[in-house]
């Protein structure tokens, strides 16, 4: 589903320490929403340890503060390898999938000999950053991820009204021109929210494709890094006190995953993506394209009346979760519905109101 994000109102910091009651008055007819400066951002890479865009964008980043000292950015930011241990070894993970463990049950479940390191990874880095929705929680994740599917830069998050977040998405998508930035909201409830940037007040995942696990292709570190660096000059602009305008912001929203075609006694597959689907990642899927060509040369085509826009198109690390039915079925689509119809997401515009404080 795609959704066109109305922002109806501007977003800015309220710069003079109050709101007066003529203050008061502009604002509820600009309909401007005064949102506190965002104090602390966190930067992760290596969350699968086989991603190495962010492994080397973090890495670089943290040459840079070496190099120029703590006033390198404008604001505190914190640069962290999420899976020191994964990415050591180049493996998406050691015992478990790092970005399924952070939803507030497993970040609050007792931690015995027997626990996953990812999830005791999870739970520091919650400590770190967090807790998670808590008002000491870091104000902005940035989680960064490489698919090996076509998705350009896409931007991943959990609601439609965090106006700081979509206001965010929106200046890179009229900033990147490299390739297509694209927003896709989860629109999970915060406490199921599984990911990392979930434990922080504001946040998203960049994801970058299509890029090979354990190699690191130069366009798509320049592509990550650029929408790292754009993020953090918002946030600058923000806390400076700029006005961010309303306006509409495309956005998919998640509908289900679909798996391959399966033998249903060994669970091997008996299909491939057709070639006719592969690489259309955000592509329109509609009822009789062509969707799977099994090994004995067959066609099997998309039979279902929804309209649907296939993401996350065979990623590579979704073949292992075949076995995996309620949270996490066998991926080889995400498919997000094409929603002209669904009422609209409103997005403010925005303003700092710097009499809030974190």
């Amino acid at each position: 589903m795609w959704l066109s994000i109305g922002m109806s109102a501007f977003l800015q910091v309220d710069t003079d320490g109050g709101i007066t009651n003529q203050q008061q008055a502009e604002k509820d007819e600009m309909a401007l929403a005064f949102l506190p400066a965002l104090a602390r951002m966190a930067v992760c890479g290596g969350t699968h340890g086989n991603e190495l865009s962010g492994v080397y964008v973090v890495q670089e980043m943290e040459r840079q503060r070496k190099e120029k000292g703590a006033d390198t950015w404008p604001i505190p930011i914190t640069t962290l390898l999420s899976n020191p241990q994964a990415v050591k070894e180049c493996r998406r993970y050691i015992d478990t999938d790092m970005n399924r463990c952070f939803n507030r049950a497993t970040l609050s479940s007792p931690i015995a000999d027997s626990s996953a390191y990812e999830v005791r990874c999870a739970q520091e880095l919650n400590n770190l950053l967090g807790p998670k929705g808590s008002t000491d929680a870091t104000d902005m994740i940035c989680d960064l991820h490489n698919t090996t599917s076509n998705m350009g830069l896409t931007l991943i998050h959990y609601t439609s009204n965090d106006w700081v977040t979509l206001h965010i998405c929106k200046y890179l998508q009229t900033k990147i021109t490299k390739v297509p930035v694209r927003v896709l909201v989860l629109d999970f409830p915060i406490s199921d929210a599984y990911n990392l940037e979930s434990v922080s007040k504001h946040g998203f995942t960049i994801e970058v494709g299509p890029q090979p696990h354990g190699v690191v292709r130069a366009d798509i570190y320049i592509v990550m890094k650029e929408a790292v660096d754009l993020t953090i000059d918002w946030i600058h602009k923000f806390n400076s006190g700029m006005v961010f305008e309303g306006g509409d912001v495309e956005a998919f929203k998640f509908i289900k995953s679909v798996d391959y075609p399966r033998d249903p006694e060994t669970r091997s597959l008996t299909a491939a993506i057709h070639p006719q689907l592969q690489d259309k990642d955000f592509c329109l899927l509609k009822r009789g394209d062509p969707l799977f060509f099994t090994f004995s040369g067959e066609t099997v085509k998309y039979e279902e009346d929804e309209t649907l826009h296939p993401f996350f198109i065979n990623e590579a690390a979704y073949y292992e979760k075949a076995s995996c039915v309620k949270d996490d079925p066998g991926l080889v689509i995400e498919a997000g519905k094409e929603g002209r119809d669904a009422a609209p997401a409103v997005l403010w515009p925005l303003r700092l109101d710097r009499a809030c404080t974190n």
